[in-house]
C-alpha cells in the first residue's frame, strides 16, 4: 500500500512539473510572437535603419535564447554537453563574423 501512495505522489508530481513546463513553453511562445510582430512593425513603418538594424538584432538573439532555454531544454539538468556544444558552436560563428566585420572595416 505504501507503495502505491509513493506512486500516485510521483505521478501527481510529475503532472504538475509538465503543466508549469507547458504553461513556460506557451508563454515563451507567445513572448516570440511579439517580438515577430513588433519586427515585422518596425520593417513596415520604415523606422530609421540606424535603430532598426540593431534593434533587429536584439530582437532575433533574445528569440534565439527562448528557444535554446525552453523549446531544446537547455534549462534542465543533464543537457550539460549539448550546451557546450551549441555553446561552443555560437562562440565560433560570433567569433567569425567579429573577424570578417573586423577584416572588412580595417
Amino acid at each position: 500500500m505504501a507503495n502505491h501512495t509513493e506512486t500516485s505522489q510521483q505521478v501527481e508530481f510529475e503532472r504538475k512539473q509538465h503543466k508549469e513546463e507547458m504553461k513556460q513553453q506557451v508563454v515563451s511562445f507567445a513572448f516570440m510572437i511579439i517580438f515577430t510582430v513588433i519586427a515585422f512593425g518596425m520593417v513596415i513603418l520604415e523606422i530609421g535603419s540606424v535603430f532598426l538594424g540593431p534593434t533587429l538584432i536584439l530582437l532575433a538573439i533574445v528569440q534565439v535564447l527562448f528557444q535554446f532555454y525552453y523549446f531544446m531544454h537547455m534549462k534542465n539538468k543533464g543537457h550539460g554537453m549539448v550546451s557546450i556544444m551549441i555553446y561552443g558552436g555560437i562562440s565560433v560563428g560570433a567569433l567569425t563574423i567579429i573577424t570578417f566585420v573586423a577584416l572588412i572595416w580595417w
